[in-house]
C-alpha cells in the first residue's frame, strides 16, 4: 500500500481486514511506515449448493460487497485508516482494463481514506 508523502504520527503497527462472502480474514501486522508490504496470501473457499445457474451466482455476487479495511492497532479498539468496498463480482472478476498482470493477479485499488486518517 502506497501512499506518497504521508507519514503515519501513531507509530503502532497496521493490518489489512478482508471481508468477502461472509467471511473476514486478516494480514499479519507490519510496521506504520508507507510503503506497507503485505506478502501473504488470504484464502477464501465457498461452495455454492443451491445454485445451478452460473447466472444466479452472479447476480449473489453481485448482492455481496467486499470490504477492505486499513486497520491500525492504535489503542483502545484500533483506527481505520481507510476502506474500499465493492461489490463481490467486480472485486474478484474486474474489467480487464483495471489488471496489469496475469488473469488480474497484479491490480491497484484506490482507497478511501477515513476521516480519521490525519
Amino acid at each position: 500500500i502506497t501512499c506518497p508523502g504521508v507519514l503515519l504520527k501513531d507509530k503502532e503497527e497496521l493490518y489489512l481486514s478482508v471481508s468477502v462472502l461472509g467471511q473476514y480474514k486478516k494480514t499479519q501486522c507490519v510496521p506504520a511506515a508507507f510503503p506497507l508490504f503485505f506478502q501473504e496470501k488470504l484464502v477464501f473457499e465457498k461452495t455454492f449448493a443451491d445454485i445451478v445457474d452460473p447466472g444466479d451466482l452472479v447476480d449473489l455476487l453481485e448482492l455481496d460487497t467486499a470490504v477492505l479495511e486499513l486497520i491500525q492497532l492504535v489503542p483502545p479498539v484500533g483506527k481505520i485508516l481507510a476502506t474500499y468496498e465493492e461489490n463481490t463480482r467486480e472485486f474478484l472478476f474486474p474489467d480487464p482494463k483495471l489488471t496489469c498482470g496475469h488473469h488480474g493477479l497484479d491490480r491497484e485499488i484506490l482507497m478511501k481514506r477515513s476521516s480519521s486518517f490525519t
